[in-house]
Formats: C-alpha cells, structure tokens, sequence
C-alpha cells in the first residue's frame, strides 16, 4: 500500500539527476578497472561518461529521475519497489541504447554475449540488479541527499544549484549536439554554419573517440 505523497521541486530533481550521474560514471569506471584487472592481472584505465568534460554519466542520472518521478513521491514496499525499479530502469537503458543507435548510428554498451539479453540493449540479470539498486536508492540513497540539501542554506542552495545546472546543462547540449554534427559528417554532410565548422574544428572525430573510447559504430 502506498504511503503519504512526498513532493520533489525541480531543485531537488536535479540534484537527483546529477549526483546519479555522478556515482554511476564513477561505479562505471570502477567496475572496468576490477573487470580489467581480473582478466589481464594488469591496471588500465577507461572514461565511462556521457558528457565532454563533467564526470557525468547521463543514463544514470535519467535512471534517478525515474526512480524519483515513480517511487519517491509514493514510497511502495520492498516487492513493488524492486519491480518497479527493475522494469523501469530496464526499459530506460534500452530506450537510451536505442536512440543513441538511432541519432549516432554508435552503442556505448552491446550486451549481445550476455545471458539472457534483450537485443543487446539490455539483460534479465542486470534489470534484477537495476531492481536491488531501486531499492537502495529508495531507502537509503535519496534520504541522505534530502538530508544533506536540507543543510545548506537557503540563498546558496539556490544559487549553487542554478550554476551547477547551466554548467551540466550546457555539457550535455554541446556534447550531443557534436555526436549529432558527428553523424553528419560520417555521411559526408558539410557544415553550413558557423556552429557546424565550429564543431568540425574543435569536436572532430578524434577529440570524440578520446572522450568516448567505448563508443563502438553500427
């Protein structure tokens, strides 16, 4: 049965989305080393983010808002909780996967090799995981960012929060906009603007694979 409504502003739905965005570019990161390290008894070291300069991994910061928008401001028990993390996560991480596929023609992630993947784009094993993490999330996660936000004072919350946002926001907005300027140019479109020679400039082809080293073409 669902509990008391909890409301969220637009700040705190930021916060959500950028401290998400935050721990999974660096669990991402984390994992690769371990992974890498098990399997060729050696260190290495790989950007795992979804922006040019924050370390800042959008689709987990996408993952935070919906968990936000569907299980925050009605908190369900542990069962519905971890369903309604897994499903919607899951669905997310292939809808993501899809679009970028289909704006890019590149994937970030190709879980084809998996157990019990769904084309690729995601798997029954990690939607389980996404599940357990809806419920950390839920339950320990988003009260200690509630606590902590309710700390800070009022004047420079708000501004912290305005400048962190057209920060992460501008990011994000040159980072796709060069990925879609990339596509493009793969097709052998010339620029036609200033924007678009800009780009070609400054976000060529080889600025992009450094950024994103685990961007593989389709």
């Amino acid at each position: 049965m669902a509990r008391e409504q909890e409301k969220l502003d637009l700040f705190k739905y930021f916060w959500i989305f950028l401290i998400c965005s935050i721990v999974g570019a660096l669990y991402e990161e984390i994992v690769y080393v371990i992974e890498y390290y098990v399997k060729n008894h050696a260190f290495d070291y790989s950007v795992r983010r979804g922006v040019f300069w924050g370390p800042i991994s959008t689709i987990y910061g996408f993952g935070g808002l919906l968990l936000a928008f569907l299980l925050i401001r009605k908190k369900y028990g542990f069962i519905r909780t971890f369903l309604t993390s897994a499903i919607s996560l899951g669905v997310i991480e292939y809808v993501l996967s899809y679009l970028q596929e289909f704006v890019t023609s590149t994937r970030s992630w190709d879980y084809s090799n998996k157990l019990l993947n769904i084309n690729g784009r995601t798997t029954i094993p990690y939607m389980l995981f996404w599940g357990i993490l809806g419920i950390v999330f839920v339950k320990f996660v988003y009260p200690l960012i509630n606590k902590v936000l309710k700390l800070l004072q009022r004047h420079f919350y708000r501004t912290l929060t305005i400048t962190l946002f057209v920060l992460v926001f501008w990011d994000i907005v040159i980072t796709w906009s060069a990925l879609g300027r990339r596509e493009l140019r793969q097709k052998g479109i010339e620029p036609y603007t200033v924007v678009g020679r800009f780009y070609d400039e400054y976000f060529d082809d080889d600025y992009i694979k450094k950024k994103f080293p685990n961007m593989e073409e389709k």
